[in-house]
């Protein structure tokens, strides 16, 4: 009697709603790519994507980026680290590119594809057909609308080479056999092929500033400061990093699915349910959502990574932590495939951003992602996702064009 009232007490703790998470107002700013650990040629892994950046051009003139140009930023480097041969110059030259097509936003062009503006954006341009960061057009065969309107894309696509999506036609740069010995503002003309080809030399500057900021720590507070120290992450039982009262996390302003729209079908929820691998009851302390594997798994939220590794039953596993109202709420992501971990413990991601890839690894029956949300941080126990996941679908299916949409989670 008493193992069942413990429980059944158990139970009831779990299942209580994600209060936080009613305190979170969700606004329509685009995602981006997972950061990734980065090669030292590049000049070090993104460690952290500030509010703001203030740079100046070669030819003075001040500039300066908000949040979400600085997160697309982050998704350029983070994918130019990933593919070999791009190294520092290239990911410098891609940031030019971007800086002078779109001044690092995300474009739709409603007048060309007027469904460009059910995917996440941030202006509405009317340069012939082009769309997004690096003004892509898919009438000169850069891709279609849906992969266009995905910033991860755009930046394999300009970056190119073997691994690039379109074999070289049109030409990204790994696909100018020179690239490397022309001018960084050159080679970002050969790819774009533009017809203002100095334009792209002016913002050189801007992307060193760029690039150096997003990949270098912030500074530590001296013992001779005033400001509060900063608190070491600890580890927990289950191996996780928890940063202690939320400090050094970004603060959440959007919750996003974890998984692209239309990809996934629920096949478990959160509660009491026979184990199906170990065929026994217990509480699930997530939601199954089952998936194709590869599928790309989001950050539903700006966070760092509190872990990343293989976890016996989670198998390859990834968990966040966030800043909601002033407290620690972490989000966990599991059974991922082998080789689909896209992040590493203590990098920064951006909501939308790919952290991994869908799998079956560990305690698994098939292809899907565990997907949980834990009230008080990474050694937290799994809540009851589901008002978490409600407002990201809301977001999901809103009319992002629409400006003042800013659903709110449900308490």
């Amino acid at each position: 009697m008493k193992l069942l009232l413990l429980v059944a007490a158990a139970i009831a703790v779990l299942a209580a709603p994600l209060g936080v998470a009613a305190l979170v107002a969700v606004t329509m700013t685009p995602g981006a790519t997972a950061s990734c650990g980065i090669a030292a040629p590049v000049g070090g892994r993104v460690v952290q994507v500030p509010d703001t950046l203030s740079a100046t051009t070669r030819d003075g003139t001040g500039v300066r980026l908000d949040r979400a140009q600085l997160t697309h930023a982050a998704t350029i480097i983070t994918i130019g680290a990933g593919i070999d041969g791009v190294g520092r110059q290239g990911v410098l030259v891609a940031l030019m590119a971007a800086l002078t097509e779109s001044r690092l936003l995300m474009y739709a062009n409603t007048g060309a594809y007027p469904d460009s503006a059910r995917y996440p954006h941030d202006a509405d341009g009317s340069d012939h057909d082009s769309l997004g960061i690096f003004q892509m057009r898919p009438a000169a065969g850069w891709g279609t609308v849906t992969e266009l309107m995905d910033p991860t894309y755009q930046a394999r696509a300009f970056f190119g080479g073997p691994t690039g999506p379109n074999d070289g036609s049109p030409r990204g740069l790994l696909d100018i056999t020179d690239w490397a010995s022309l001018p960084m503002g050159a080679a970002a003309q050969a790819v774009e092929v533009s017809a203002h080809p100095d334009r792209y030399a002016t913002w050189e500057p801007v992307a060193e500033a760029i690039l150096t900021t997003l990949t270098t720590p912030p500074a530590t507070p001296g013992p001779s400061s005033t400001a509060a120290p900063s608190t070491v992450p600890s580890s927990t039982a289950e191996g996780t990093a928890s940063s202690a009262a939320g400090a050094a996390l970004p603060t959440v302003t959007r919750t996003v699915f974890p998984l692209p729209t239309g990809t996934w079908t629920r096949s478990s929820s959160y509660g009491m349910r026979l184990n199906p691998v170990l065929q026994v009851w217990q509480v699930h302390t997530g939601v199954d959502l089952a998936a194709p594997s590869g599928t790309p798994v989001l950050a539903t939220a700006a966070g760092r990574v509190a872990f990343a590794s293989y976890r016996p039953g989670r198998g390859n596993q990834i968990v966040l932590e966030h800043l909601v109202g002033g407290q620690v709420v972490a989000s966990s992501y599991g059974h991922l495939r082998d080789g689909g971990i896209h992040v590493t413990t203590g990098d920064v991601v951006a909501a939308g951003q790919q952290i991994g890839d869908v799998g079956s690894t560990g305690n698994s029956t098939g292809p899907h992602l565990h997907f949980e949300i834990r009230s008080g941080g990474a050694d937290h126990v799994g809540v009851n996702p589901d008002n978490w996941l409600s407002s990201a679908a809301e977001v999901a299916s809103a009319d992002i064009g629409a400006p003042g949409r800013c659903p709110v989670v449900p308490s």
